[in-house]
């Protein structure tokens, strides 16, 4: 699973640089004609903050036994396409019932972070660092 974050991060973070760049400049004018400048860039933040907690994660798999460094990372992944992707399509098409969806990858993210969590605890108890 580790070389997997590794590379789930990497597409992560790249993606999100790309389609941060391009909301910055090749978007600037839609997104202001939707009133979703501030959207976008929760998306984009959100994207890069995700794509940065896969790489702990990748460590974290290493550092610890069980499940729940996996659990975390599908789920910090699932979280950031589901939480992020729903703000890009509001903020691009303006689609409303985007804003429905972006809850469902927020409690995504907040499983993944509780997962890491428990994964930390377990690691403290197993090996005491």
């Amino acid at each position: 699973m580790t070389r997997l974050f590794i590379i789930i991060a990497a597409v992560l973070g790249l993606s999100g640089v790309a389609l941060g760049a391009f909301g910055a400049h090749g978007l600037q004018a839609t997104l202001e004609a939707n009133d979703r400048v501030n959207t976008f860039e929760t998306a984009a933040r959100y994207h890069m903050y995700h794509a940065l907690a896969l790489l702990a994660v990748a460590w974290l798999t290493t550092q610890t036994g069980g499940d729940w460094p996996r659990r975390a990372g599908l789920l910090l992944t699932a979280g950031t396409l589901v939480f992020s992707g729903s703000l890009y399509l509001l903020a691009i098409f303006d689609w409303g019932f985007m804003g429905a969806v972006a809850p469902v990858g927020g409690v995504l993210l907040v499983a993944g972070w509780a997962c890491v969590g428990v994964a930390g605890w377990g690691m403290t108890a197993h090996t005491g660092r």
